[in-house]
């Protein structure tokens, strides 16, 4: 069965002239868009782009769209109409978000975090509204799992992130050691899944003992480049610390510690130093 709104691994059954046809199952041919494609054979299996356009005909594109259906994405508004906002969306036809899926009105060139959802004619839409789609409650996370994060908004908390497209997850300002924008797409972990199951995140793997011992290293591998000495210690502030290492303070002072039992480093007033 197509999957409308993201890609699907089609066979080619017939060329003929410069047309490329696909089979589309239960929905008959599919005609590629891209007139046809040099080593291009019957039989040859397509990776394509499968969505209805806005005159109601089955579409099959190689190009890469930058968001599939059921994904947030952080788009430009390139027009408005009687209809709503269009979106830039990486294919020739923009994006429609309709007025009913506007938080408040659209303005023309500025970018927004939207959703991609399926009207009920299975045509593509885009929606601000992601409270309707975003679920606060996740169950099958694992703490310390590595997850795909797109930064929403600011809270009293922290910031707000999309959790691999699906669940809401908090990043507390307090381990925030990097400038984040709103639409940014990185990697992040999962900290603790709270009584409520609702999620804490962190931007570092706080696994302490592979953490600090990694860290341990790059400590010496930077007091060696710049000449047995630099202006951090643990009393220095987090961002400085996470510029340098890219880890929490908590890891760094947990390293030099342990470096400086070891008499590899001495901790100074204001910074530490290689021991000869």
């Amino acid at each position: 069965m197509l999957a409308f709104g993201k890609f699907n691994t089609l066979p080619i059954i017939r060329i003929r002239d410069q047309e490329v046809f696909l089979d589309g199952g239960e929905q008959g041919e599919i005609v590629l868009l891209e007139k046809q494609v040099a080593e291009l054979a019957v039989g040859s299996m397509l990776n394509v782009f499968v969505y209805i356009d806005g005159k109601n005909q089955l579409q099959a594109t190689l190009q890469i769209p930058k968001a599939q259906v059921d994904e947030v994405a952080w788009l430009k508004v390139v027009s408005l109409s009687h209809a709503g906002a269009f979106m830039d969306w990486g294919l020739p036809k923009d994006l429609l978000v309709p007025f009913s899926e506007q938080k408040s009105k659209m303005v023309e060139g500025r970018y927004y975090l939207v959703r991609l959802f399926l009207d009920e004619d299975n045509r593509i839409a885009a929606s601000m509204l992601l409270e309707d789609f975003i679920q606060e409650q996740a169950f099958y996370f694992k703490e310390g799992q590595a997850v795909e994060l797109i930064i929403a908004e600011e809270t009293d908390l922290g910031v707000k992130a999309v959790i691999n497209h699906q669940y809401w997850g908090v990043l507390y300002k307090n381990e925030i050691f990097q400038t984040l924008q709103k639409g940014q797409k990185l990697t992040g972990y999962i900290k603790k899944i709270r009584p409520d199951h609702k999620i804490d995140l962190a931007l570092t793997q706080e696994k302490y003992g592979i953490k600090v011992d990694t860290t341990s290293e790059k400590v010496l591998a930077i007091l060696a480049k710049h000449g047995g000495y630099i202006a951090l210690t643990d009393k220095s502030p987090p961002e400085m610390i996470y510029d340098t290492f890219a880890v929490s303070k908590k890891v760094f002072k947990q390293a030099i510690g342990g470096l400086y039992k070891q008499r590899k480093i001495s901790i100074e007033e204001h910074g530490i130093r290689l021991v000869p």
